[in-house]
């Protein structure tokens, strides 16, 4: 197999290209904002406030329980319903309706305007003003919002392939021990090509590659579908390769001493072990910036044991983590030098390559 042409360097320095990719494929897309229980979207009647590709946007979860989302945007003049600066965290509030802070129109929780005062009957048509929705649904206990719902396939089709691979893990049943939080000066392209591949694995993570001895092999015909073997006596992603922890209830045999990672495009990244599951969630911020969290996901009753103690998991995830946004920083900046095209992926990189392959048909579809 000869070498592949990867992406071409302006997909990942120029900030108008980086606004063409936004515009035409990120929020046309599903992305994931978060876990639900975390967000405090498992209770009713709570409104949260999230920023995805530099859109303020509401996530709602009615009386019911029920799930809906729209634009942080008030249909009568512009103004924010809950004023957010750009680049706030997430925030959450108790509510049995949204009014504007602005005129007082008022919706409800689904959307649907529900007052705007001081105005004469039949001068405003309720079903005409309802907020401008947002694409919204749950898989594993992640919450996945679609910015343009109107071109919105199901949700299933994009998640498709982790429903297969990681049934086991019933991740819709854990709970966060642990956040890690990290603002990377890399593309987000740079930080996914860097996941998907283990190439880097050898030279970049050398405690990962003695747990996982295949890693350092340059990735080539790891079997992710049925999961990369640890070495003998190792088990979970540790330094020490075991915990004190249980494996996950429903693993087979196999998933209780292997390792198994998938990429739900364009933002979640999953890492499971047989005690713990890793999910990182991609914010890209800019062409050059994206903001990462790494929620480590725990059998819920391990949560409420006395002796719970994830450390030994999050010292290793830091280590690894902080290793791959090094990398991924030296590659941004070495992509920015005027002597870069395009990098090449060899063979055992063709995972990696997929991102093309994914990438590239949304560029071009009307």
């Amino acid at each position: 197999m000869t070498l592949q042409a990867a992406l071409p360097r302006e997909m990942y320095v120029d900030p108008s290209a980086w606004q063409h990719e936004r515009e035409r494929v990120l929020l046309r897309e599903w992305t994931c904002v978060g876990r639900g229980r975390d967000l405090g979207l498992d209770e009713p009647e709570r409104v949260v406030v999230v920023e995805v590709l530099g859109e303020s946007l509401l996530v709602v979860s009615d009386q019911d329980g029920a799930l809906h989302a729209s634009y942080n945007v008030c249909r009568h003049r512009g103004s924010q319903l809950f004023p957010t600066p750009p680049g706030a965290a997430s925030q959450v509030c108790a509510a049995k309706t949204i009014r504007c802070p602005y005129h007082s129109w008022t919706y409800a929780l689904d959307g649907s305007l529900l007052r705007a005062p001081h105005t004469e009957d039949g001068e405003v048509q309720a079903s005409d003003f309802g907020l401008h929705p947002v694409g919204v649904d749950k898989w594993g206990g992640f919450v996945f919002v679609h910015p343009t719902p109107a071109q919105a396939a199901p949700l299933s089709d994009t998640v498709g392939r982790a429903s297969s691979t990681l049934a086991n893990y019933d991740l819709s049943s854990l709970a966060t021990g642990l956040t890690l939080s990290y603002d990377v000066a890399a593309n987000w392209k740079v930080v996914a090509e860097n996941y998907n591949e283990c190439y880097h694995c050898g030279p970049v993570h050398p405690e990962l590659s003695r747990l996982v001895p295949s890693f350092a092999g340059g990735g080539r015909e790891l079997d992710w579908d049925a999961g990369i073997p640890h070495r003998e006596g190792a088990w979970t992603f540790t330094l020490s390769g075991t915990t004190d922890r249980s494996p996950l209830p429903g693993l087979t045999d196999e998933e209780r001493v292997r390792h198994k990672g998938e990429l739900v495009y364009p933002n979640l990244m999953l890492s499971c072990s047989a005690d713990h599951v890793a999910a990182f969630v991609l914010r890209p911020l800019a062409v050059d910036r994206t903001a990462i969290e790494c929620r480590l996901l725990f059998a819920a009753p391990e949560l409420g044991s006395a002796s719970f103690d994830p450390s030994d998991a999050g010292d290793f995830w830091d280590m690894v983590n902080r290793q791959d946004w090094a990398i991924c920083e030296s590659v941004q900046r070495g992509m920015s030098s005027r002597a870069y095209t395009h990098g090449w992926f060899a063979p055992m990189e063709d995972d990696s390559a997929d991102i093309r392959r994914w990438l590239l048909p949304r560029l071009d579809r009307g």
